[in-house]
C-alpha cells in the first residue's frame, strides 16, 4: 500500500518508520535527531511541494533511509496508511 504525502511524493507503508506531528518535531530529542539526519544525508526537502514556508513541516515521515517532510497532518497520514487496520 502506498501514502500519498503531498505534492508528488508517495511513499510505500511498509518502509515508514514513524509519523511524527509538528509538537514531536520541536522536541529536543527529536530536533537533535532531525539534525543528525540532515547532516548525514537523510534528509530530503522537495522545495516544490510547498508553497508556503510556514506550513511545510506539518510531519516528518522517517523512513529506514531518508526522513521526509510533509505538510500534511500527521493523523491524515495514519488514517492514509490504516496502521490501525493493519496492526489486526
Amino acid at each position: 500500500m502506498f501514502i500519498h504525502i503531498g505534492g508528488d511524493e508517495v511513499v510505500l507503508t511498509k518502509d515508514v518508520i514513524m509519523i511524527l506531528d509538528k509538537s514531536a518535531l520541536c522536541a529536543k530529542d527529536t530536533s537533535s535527531f532531525l539534525q543528525i539526519a540532515k547532516e548525514e544525508g537523510f534528509v530530503r526537502e522537495n522545495k516544490d511541494l510547498f508553497c508556503n514556508e510556514a506550513d511545510s513541516k506539518k510531519t516528518a515521515v522517517i523512513m529506514d533511509n531518508k526522513v521526509l517532510f510533509s505538510p500534511i497532518s500527521a493523523t491524515t497520514l495514519s488514517k492514509r496508511a490504516d496502521f490501525i487496520k493493519n496492526l489486526k
